[in-house]
């Protein structure tokens, strides 16, 4: 009986050691991966493209927007994003300025249902410059009065 029990508890703890070394090992292949041009997301959801590695500090310098870096530690990253390939039968999007000639889309066509709430014509921006912040927050309460 004791024989069997220590059997199962060295089962445990091979299979919980490989299962260790199959994700150490991922995980130094998804590293090796990281040069700058790539894009990846971090553990806190943030995602960037890699503008410089350096390995000796462990750090990953991150561009999350044109302009906005961030410095991580190299274990932060977490996946790499691949690009998206374009599924077969399906047509590429189109590119801007691809087709000089081709006639622009027009609105879409109105159905003619209402749901019972007169047509206004929204305010424009333009409208709003003035407004005191009194005024904005009077008409910030009614229209969530009017929308009940």
């Amino acid at each position: 009986m004791t024989i069997l029990l220590l059997a199962v508890f060295a089962f445990f703890i091979f299979t919980m050691f490989r299962r260790n070394k199959k994700t150490q090992q991922q995980q130094a292949e998804m590293q090796s991966k990281f040069q700058p041009g790539v894009e990846v997301m971090t553990s806190f959801g943030l995602y960037g493209r890699i503008v410089s590695v350096n390995d000796a500090e462990n750090k990953v310098v991150l561009e999350l927007s044109p302009g906005n870096e961030a410095t991580v530690h190299r274990q932060a990253v977490t996946k790499v994003i691949e690009p998206a390939a374009p599924v077969a039968g399906e047509p590429a999007a189109p590119i801007a300025g691809a087709g000089e000639g081709t006639p622009e889309a027009g609105p879409a066509p109105s159905s003619g249902i209402t749901l019972g709430k007169p047509e206004e014509a929204a305010p424009r921006p333009e409208d709003r410059l003035d407004e005191t912040p009194e005024e904005t927050l009077r008409r910030l309460n009614d229209e969530g009065n009017t929308s009940k």
